[in-house]
């Protein structure tokens, strides 16, 4: 900001996506600007490939194979369901892009990392850590921490206010984390109270060795 000015980083793009760019112009001239500039766009492609890839394949595999089928395995329809989810991420990406132009994007992959972390790690972290954790329990954490992360950021002053035009946004949080993350890990906890599961509580112990040891992970 001190190189490049203010001013001209927010002239190009409100959201400051530029700055690293129009740095690397002002330090290097035009040679250093396509040199990171061509680093950048290789970066966001693979990552957007990558991620384009895990969810088809987390729809076609673990959803349609694992839920739809009950464990049968249909390659032909596997096949077909992933190219399809893979359209259906490709479009919504577009949009959500669309919607959230003028948006930095270091800010933007946050609230993603905020919606992972609601819905993922306090299931994770009970499951390796405490006997009592139930399956009802992980669904609860896992649910209760991504549509509470999703509706809290569509309530932030990032939506609510940036995107949507609203004065004042309902939720004075920026990232949600702090919020839906705790009530994830308290959704998990008093579920599991409730819903005592012997089986899970066997396993524990099957689980703890493969952690720790790695023993049966093959």
């Amino acid at each position: 900001m001190v190189l490049v000015g203010k001013d001209m980083i927010t002239s190009i793009d409100k959201g400051g996506n530029m700055a690293a760019l129009l740095l690397a112009e002002s330090v290097g001239g035009q040679f250093f600007l396509g040199f990171i500039a061509a680093v950048a766009f290789a970066t966001i492609l693979a990552v957007v490939a990558g991620l384009t890839l895990s969810g088809a394949s987390t729809l076609s595999h673990d959803l349609y194979v694992s839920v739809i089928k009950k464990g049968k395995s249909d390659e032909a329809g596997e096949v077909k369901v992933a190219r399809g989810a893979t359209l259906l991420i490709g479009i919504m990406a577009i949009v959500l892009g669309l919607i959230f132009k003028g948006q930095n994007v270091a800010f933007m992959v946050g609230l993603a990392f905020s919606i992972a972390a609601s819905a993922n790690f306090p299931s994770l972290l009970l499951s390796i850590l405490w006997k009592k954790f139930t399956t009802k329990g992980a669904v609860a954490s896992i649910v209760t921490g991504a549509s509470l992360a999703v509706t809290l950021i569509f309530l932030s002053p990032t939506v609510w206010g940036d995107v949507l035009g609203n004065e004042k946004a309902i939720f004075p949080l920026k990232n949600p984390a702090l919020i839906s993350m705790t009530a994830a890990f308290i959704a998990g906890i008093v579920v599991s109270l409730f819903t005592k599961e012997d089986e899970a509580a066997l396993k524990f112990e099957d689980e703890k060795l493969r952690t720790y040891l790695g023993i049966g992970s093959e």
